[in-house]
């Protein structure tokens, strides 16, 4: 595969929680603003990108006994810096973002890279392929964000609207909203898909 291919695969094709439907604890629980998905995402893109580069760099020497293990240690690391980064300079997001940033260590979309791809890659690929699906997840928080943050809030990124005689729908905050605006960007994904076949 292409350098090319390998970063767009997560942004779209083989995206994580919108095709994959990886990583949904996140997705469905914090995902009530953009701005909770964008931290949210950060943080994975931050544990990906250095947990696949680990991986890559010294996959030769993980006896294959206990390479699941290794690869979890190496995971819950960068884990722990990045919760332990929140908390420190970001303590409001940090609070927002709950137990999730911690439960990154068990996210199927982070070990499943490093078994799946950065333990038979090089570390270049390695590196890309962490980029295009953390970018792809962060995209995907983002969208199920803002969707849930515009109609069960009436505002985006914290600035309100000012849609006139909008009443917001409380239930997009509620765990089920998280269902509703997932099925929709999901549908409306599937919609560009087709789209776009139609066109060639």
């Amino acid at each position: 595969m292409s350098k090319k291919t390998i970063f767009l695969a997560g942004l779209w094709r083989e995206h994580p929680n919108l095709r994959q439907l990886l990583g949904m604890c996140p997705t469905l629980a914090i995902t009530t603003s953009v701005r909770n998905g964008f931290a949210m995402g950060t943080a994975v893109l931050f544990v990906l990108v250095f947990s696949s580069f680990m991986v890559a760099l010294i996959k030769r020497l993980i006896p294959h006994q206990v390479r699941i293990a290794v690869y979890t240690i190496i995971i819950a690391t960068f884990v722990t810096i990045a919760d332990i980064t929140l908390k420190a300079f970001f303590p409001q997001i940090s609070r927002a973002l709950g137990p999730y940033v911690p439960l990154i260590v068990v996210n199927c979309i982070i070990l499943g890279r490093a078994e799946a791809f950065a333990s038979r890659n090089s570390v270049g690929n390695s590196v890309l392929d962490a980029l295009g699906m953390s970018l792809g997840f962060m995209w995907g928080l983002m969208a199920i964000g803002a969707v849930r943050e515009i109609l069960g809030r009436g505002t985006i990124f914290g600035f309100r609207l000012g849609i006139i005689h909008f009443r917001p729908w409380i239930i997009m905050l509620l765990p089920a909203g998280a269902f509703f605006a997932l099925g929709f960007v999901v549908a409306f994904m599937n919609f560009l898909d087709r789209q776009r076949r139609f066109k060639t």
